[in-house]
């Protein structure tokens, strides 16, 4: 099969579409319902927001050419582009702006991505290039929320969208890639948008779909992919080393975690079985085999502003461990530590199956744990029986995973008691307070205080054993030229000044 995909997919003419790929293909492209980095990615290319990042990552216009805002902070004025076209031919104007924030708001939607929209109270057509938006509370700097994917208003019948709706496979956007089809072998075929005000230089851009990770770097070497979004550890040197390709080192606000589940009936309800866990655990030795990167103590990277310096990443103490369990009611007659209900001590440990270099930490941590009279029993998921089990069902005692965040780092969802991520079921109200609090707050330097508390109180109840952030490389051909750099999010920002050189 391997030999076939090489032979297929070096066939395109050189200069002819970049292909660079995805684990698995985005099932949806609908930035309503984005869930995956595969469907943030191919919706970069697709749709715009009102403001994007600029190579010094500050909110600069996209489909807005200038703003005001209000003395009070509570409302601005955003006059919008007049030279954007949808991809069907169709002008854009304010009334997709007020329609798209009122989808993501629309509960009948359930958009996973409402949350962005939600400290918006009012959205205004003033005239037709020109919004008016009102907020919950003073916004320093609303420019920076306003990165949100804006819809084709023509194109619905009402702001209750559902998530099967025949859009999820024929989006039409403003980006400066329009979507030319979805291919029998799980690709997908973008083309340039020559309407498009940033003239872009690529003329196609193709997504394959290659489930195993391993295979994709040797796609690159032999010219059948010309982009990797993330190359693995052991690949590094091999890339390094090859003349017809470049590595491109970017950070992203991603970090990797054991999530702990503390509904009731959980062995790990208990916040003394919680760090026992975490104190048994040698977190240096699973990231030694992986690649390098940086430990964290808690729910933001070390670059963050938001990042509590002043809490050290948890120093293995497996006889505290020990002691806490102890004290939790648990016996360890033999090998095997027996709970206060006369069981032993397994824990159920579920992560997805195509999670990169997922099975080494789980066999890793499994035989660290069983050295302590810890029982790992490790599943490998795939996404449509994780989400079921994970998110729905709440079926682990364990998760490994890794959260990704653009940069405003909102972990409201995740670790607020009604936070609609929040699938461990952590609850603590002082935190709860804090979030909201940050969620609301106008001064920069006031959110930063909040948050940093939040670190703090979030690292001593250990809903999670925080792990690291890798250092993360893409890999781009030689021929793909003009790569200033590498969004940490996004990926495909930037993507409009690509070139294929001579």
């Amino acid at each position: 099969m391997h030999a076939l995909m090489l032979a297929v997919w070096a066939t395109s003419a050189w200069g002819g579409p970049l292909r660079y790929a995805e684990d698995r293909a985005p099932g949806i492209v609908n930035p309503l319902f984005t869930t995956t980095m595969s469907e943030a990615r191919i919706n970069e290319l697709l749709f715009e927001g009102l403001f994007a990042d600029d190579f010094e990552l500050r909110s600069t216009g996209r489909l807005a050419e200038s703003f005001t805002v209000a003395e009070d902070l509570r409302s601005m004025t955003i006059r919008l582009r007049r030279d954007v076209v949808w991809h069907d031919g169709d002008g854009f104007d304010a009334q997709d702006v007020v329609f798209s924030i009122n989808a993501y708001k629309d509960p009948a939607t359930a958009s996973s991505e409402a949350g962005r929209v939600s400290w918006i109270t009012k959205a205004i057509v003033q005239d037709p290039y020109t919004v008016h938006l009102e907020f919950a509370n003073p916004e320093y700097a609303p420019q920076n929320k306003l990165q949100f994917k804006i819809l084709p208003s023509h194109r619905f019948p009402s702001t209750s969208i559902k998530r099967t709706d025949g859009f999820r496979t024929q989006p039409i956007g403003t980006g400066p890639f329009k979507f030319e089809s979805f291919n029998g072998d799980n690709s997908i075929t973008l083309k340039r948008n020559d309407r498009h005000w940033s003239a872009a230089k690529l003329t196609e851009i193709a997504m394959r779909e290659v489930s195993d990770k391993n295979y994709q770097a040797r796609l690159l070497v032999y010219e059948s992919l010309e982009a990797l979004v993330q190359v693995l550890p052991r690949d590094l040197a091999t890339l390094e080393n090859d003349r017809k390709v470049e590595l491109y080192p970017y950070q992203t606000n991603s970090w990797w975690y054991f999530g702990l589940n503390q509904r009731p009936h959980r062995s790990l309800s208990s916040a003394r079985v919680r760090e026992a866990l975490a104190l048994m655990i040698n977190v240096d030795q699973l990231l030694e085999p992986i690649g390098t990167g940086d430990r964290v103590s808690g729910p933001f990277v070390r670059s963050s502003p938001f990042y509590n310096h002043d809490v050290p990443p948890l120093t293995r103490d497996p006889d505290r461990g020990a002691e806490l369990l102890t004290e939790a009611g648990y016996t360890r007659p033999g090998q095997s530590w027996i709970g206060p209900d006369g069981k032993e001590l397994r824990l159920k440990l579920v992560t997805l199956s195509n999670l990169d270099t997922a099975m080494d930490v789980v066999i890793n941590v499994q035989s660290q744990l069983a050295e302590l009279g810890v029982t790992i029993e490790p599943e490998f998921l795939g996404i449509a029986e994780y989400r079921e089990r994970v998110w729905r069902d709440h079926d682990f005692d364990i998760i490994l995973s890794q959260w990704s965040f653009d940069r405003s780092e909102e972990i409201y969802e995740q670790f607020h008691s009604d936070g609609s991520r929040n699938f461990i079921g952590y609850h603590n109200a002082g935190v709860d307070d804090l979030l909201e609090k940050a969620k609301l707050a106008a001064d920069p330097q006031q959110k930063k205080a909040l948050l940093r508390d939040v670190h703090a109180r979030i690292a001593k109840d250990h809903p999670m054993v925080f792990l690291w952030t890798l250092d993360n490389y893409a890999a781009l051909s030689t021929r793909v030229q003009n790569v200033s750099m590498i969004h940490p999010f996004y990926f495909f920002t930037w993507a409009s000044d690509w070139v294929f050189g001579q």
